[in-house]
């Protein structure tokens, strides 16, 4: 075989020499039934002299071509496909062996990490590595005993990991067989087939849940039980909150509570349409049929009104003193009715001021001292927010306010005039009132004076009372005055509904 490979190198070598001729001296070599080479046949001595030749063709040549690289050995056992991709926490990438047994014993370093990490805690049955001593020499594989690591001549066995319980939490315990497995295997050529993994027991679980906070404490029994008992116990305690809270709205619930709208819902019922059949009794009041018919009479101020009298709030008419009266009176039965949702205030009739200016110095306290008895109006007017006092000029309708409640005496007129006897009248008033029915002397002084500017204008000869009258309306409702001389019919007519009814809404 040795003659055959040489022939054969030399052969084609020479072959290459365009000079080449072929010896004819040599002879093929005798083969088998189907020889793949060709050969010829020479002497002894020529067949010395080839060999020499060849030989040194060879060497001088052999420098020219690169080592060929060694086989792969065969290996013969099981391995698994790892199920997840990781890598190693240190350096076990300088692991090498003599040919490929580096790469080799790195894929099993990795594939016993993996089954430390994600081990399914089942021994894994022992497994044999044949290696194919092929230019290998035995000396080259170390003997590794260690633990349950066994590998003898060039083959690897591994034993049963040796049961080792888990004292520490799950990352120390990692931390210290990493270190293990570096300590041992860096710098060597041996292989590891696989590594054993120990299953974590059911108490060390429980150990490692009391470093949750949960509050639960390790007992024995299965976490879910444990879990499922702390909530029962927090359900408890949220069944007694409950209870009491349902308790608490229940007493609540039994103190009445005013039900109050807000400002712009009272505003716009303030502004609502009357149906078709209070137009019809507006309309039938003003008849003729109906003038010297009295149409309503109110108790506590006797007046009656009569067709004649209501006729005055027909458009373009001047209201009269009954109308505005009544009217007054209305409003002041409607802070008795519903005393949470107005203003406490006391309305005087038109001839009040007239009493209290008719004396010579142009006041007289005394004229009007039994006006406001208890006995009569059943309070007393420093009780009061506001008291309102009509005002008639001549031919003209203004309204005085004492506000007690920002300290103000204020004067109203719709055609923007101003008075000041009116406010010092009452002011001299409301000082002597308090001091005759409650024996306090008050000090008014610094309560300002004010002439009201932004209000609502009158842009006729007829509306002035209608301006007054709306005055006390939307001020003994807290509201400001958001209304102007379009508004005046429907108010007419409103008005006209409201005392036909005796209420004021």
């Amino acid at each position: 075989m040795g003659a055959l490979a040489i022939n054969s190198r030399k052969r084609g070598n020479d072959y290459l020499n365009p000079n080449f001729q072929t010896p004819s001296s040599i002879i093929d070599f005798p083969v088998s039934k189907k020889p793949k080479f060709s050969s010829m046949q020479v002497t002894s001595s020529e067949s010395s002299i080839v060999v020499a030749e060849t030989k040194t063709n060879i060497a001088s040549r052999v420098h020219r071509y690169p080592e060929p690289s060694k086989p792969l050995g065969k290996i013969h056992a099981p391995i698994r496909k790892p199920r997840f991709s990781s890598s190693l926490p240190w350096n076990l990438g300088k692991v090498t062996g003599p040919g490929e047994m580096g790469n080799f014993l790195f894929r099993q370093i990795e594939e016993a990490k993996k089954n430390l990490v994600w081990g399914s805690g089942k021994k894994e049955k022992e497994s044999e590595v044949d290696i194919v001593k092929d230019d290998l020499c035995v000396d080259e594989v170390e003997i590794i005993e260690d633990e349950g690591f066994e590998v003898v001549q060039g083959r690897s066995v591994i034993s049963e990991q040796k049961q080792q319980p888990i004292e520490t939490s799950g990352d120390k315990f990692l931390s210290e067989k990493y270190e293990e497995f570096a300590n041992n295997l860096v710098g060597t050529s041996s292989m590891v087939s696989d590594v054993s993994n120990e299953e974590p027991k059911i108490d060390e679980t429980g150990k490692m849940l009391e470093t949750l906070d949960l509050g639960l404490k390790y007992t024995g029994e299965p976490v879910h039980k444990a879990l499922l008992k702390s909530a029962e116990k927090r359900n408890s305690k949220l069944d007694s909150l409950a209870f009491q809270i349902s308790l608490m709205n229940k007493k609540l619930s039994s103190f009445p509570r005013p039900s109050k709208k807000s400002e712009e819902d009272v505003v716009e019922g303030l502004f609502t349409p009357l149906t078709d059949e209070e137009e019809s009794e507006v309309s039938a009041a003003f008849s003729l049929v109906k003038r010297r018919k009295v149409l309503v009479a109110h108790e506590n101020s006797n007046i009656e009104i009569t067709g004649e009298i209501l006729r005055c709030l027909q458009p373009g008419g001047w209201l009269n003193d009954e109308v505005i009266n009544v009217y007054l009176e209305l409003l002041k039965e409607r802070e008795k009715r519903e005393p949470k949702k107005f203003l406490k205030c006391h309305f005087f009739n038109t001839f009040f001021y007239k009493k209290l200016a008719s004396g010579r110095t142009g006041y007289d306290y005394k004229a009007v001292k039994r006006w406001t008895t208890q006995r009569k109006i059943g309070y007393g007017l420093i009780e009061c927010d506001k008291i309102f006092v009509p005002i008639h000029q001549k031919i003209h309708w203004c309204l005085a306010v004492i506000n007690k409640k920002e300290k103000k005496f204020q004067y109203l007129d719709s055609l923007k005039g101003m008075d000041t006897d009116v406010l010092d009248n009452l002011a001299r008033y409301y000082v002597d009132e308090v001091k005759d029915k409650s024996a306090e002397d008050i000090d008014v002084s610094s309560w300002k004076r004010e002439y009201v500017k932004d209000l609502p204008e009158q842009e006729n000869g007829w509306d002035c009372g209608m301006f007054m009258i709306k005055y006390s309306d939307f001020y003994s409702r807290g509201l400001g005055l958001c209304f102007n001389q379009e508004h005046m019919p429907y108010f007419r007519r409103r008005t006209v509904n409201e005392i036909l009814r005796l209420k004021a809404d």
